[in-house]
C-alpha cells in the first residue's frame, strides 16, 4: 500500500507540473479563441440538434470512432474499407448538410448587428408591438372559431422582401377586421400567406418556401409546411390556422407547436416579439414582493 501510494503521489506531481506548464503558456489571444470556438460549437450544436442533422452527425462521429479503432488495433480489413472516409468526408458533409448550410448561411446573411438586441430591429414602442399582437390574437382567435384557414408572418431581423414581392402589396396598418377579410374563404388573396412588417401588413397572398422535411406528420398541410419553410430559413415567427380542425400553431426556428388557444397565443408572441416585457413585469413582481417582505 506504501509503495502504491507512492507512486500516485508521484503521478499526480507529474500530472500538476505538467498542466502548471501548459497553464504558463496560455496567453490572453488563446483564451478569446477558446471562447470564441466554444461560441460557434454552442451555435451548431443548437441549430442542429432540432433537425435530422443532428441524427447524421451521430451516425458520422460513430463511423469517425471505427476508424479511429481500426487505426490503433491495426484492423485493415475494415480500416481498407473506411480509409477513403476521412478523404472524402468533407464533400460528403457538404452535400448532406445541404440543405441545413443553406437555411444557417441565409439566417447569418440577413441577420444585422442591431438584431442582436432582446427587441426586434424595429424601434417601436411596446405599446405598438402590444397591439400589433393584440390584433394578431384577435383576429386568428374568430379565424380559429369559424374553421377559417390562415397564415401570418411575422417579420423579425431576417428581411424578407424576396418572399414579400410574391404577393399583392398591401401596406396597411394591421387590424382583426383586415385580417378577417384577407382570409375570408371567397377572398381572392385567401390562399397565400400575409407577412407583417413593423405593425403593418406589407403584403398578402405571398408564396412561401415548402418545408423538405419528410419526418412531419401526415394530418399537416401545405400551410404547416409553408410555415415551417419559412420559419427554417429566417427568424420569422408564423401563425397558422387550420382550415380543417381550426387549430392554431406557431413555427419558429424549424419547429411547429401547435393547439394554441387565444390566451397561450397571445403570450407566446409576447415572448418572441416584446421579450422586454416579459422581463419588466418579472421585475416589478420581484420589486413588490421585496417591499412587501421589507414591510
Amino acid at each position: 500500500m506504501e509503495a502504491l501510494k507512492a507512486i500516485w503521489d508521484s503521478i499526480c506531481a507529474f500530472a500538476s507540473s505538467q498542466i502548471f506548464d501548459v497553464l504558463k503558456q496560455i496567453q490572453w489571444k488563446d483564451v478569446i479563441d477558446i471562447l470564441l470556438l466554444t461560441v460557434v460549437l454552442y451555435g451548431i450544436f443548437c441549430f442542429i440538434r432540432q433537425r435530422r442533422a443532428f441524427t447524421l452527425i451521430l451516425g458520422m462521429v460513430f463511423v469517425l470512432l471505427v476508424t479511429f479503432l481500426c487505426d490503433i488495433l491495426n484492423l485493415k480489413a475494415i480500416g481498407f474499407f473506411l480509409g477513403d472516409f476521412k478523404q472524402i468526408g468533407m464533400i460528403a458533409i457538404l452535400i448532406i448538410f445541404q440543405p441545413e448550410l443553406r437555411s444557417a448561411l441565409e439566417k447569418l446573411g440577413g441577420t444585422s448587428l442591431s438584431s442582436l438586441r432582446p427587441i426586434s430591429s424595429d424601434s417601436r414602442t411596446l405599446a405598438a408591438i402590444n397591439a400589433e399582437i393584440e390584433a394578431i390574437c384577435s383576429a386568428v382567435g374568430d379565424l380559429s372559431r369559424d374553421k377559417v384557414g390562415a397564415l401570418i408572418v411575422i417579420e423579425r431581423s431576417t428581411k424578407l422582401g424576396e418572399y414579400i414581392k410574391s404577393g399583392v402589396e398591401v401596406d396597411a396598418v394591421i387590424s382583426p377586421h383586415l385580417l378577417k377579410n384577407i382570409f375570408f374563404n371567397k377572398a381572392p388573396l385567401h390562399d397565400g400567406a400575409v407577412i407583417v412588417r413593423n405593425g403593418r401588413v406589407n403584403a398578402a397572398g405571398c408564396f412561401l418556401p415548402l418545408s423538405t422535411r419528410d419526418d412531419l406528420d401526415k394530418d399537416l398541410g401545405t400551410r404547416h409546411r409553408a410555415a415551417l419553410g419559412m420559419s427554417e430559413i429566417s427568424d420569422a415567427i408564423v401563425v397558422v390556422v387550420s382550415e380543417e380542425n381550426g387549430v392554431i400553431s406557431i413555427a419558429n426556428n424549424g419547429i411547429l407547436d401547435r393547439n394554441f388557444n387565444y390566451t397561450s397565443l397571445k403570450q407566446a408572441l409576447n415572448t418572441f416579439l416584446a421579450p422586454s416585457s416579459t422581463e419588466n413585469t418579472k421585475k416589478k413582481k420581484k420589486r413588490a414582493k421585496t417591499d412587501k417582505d421589507s414591510q
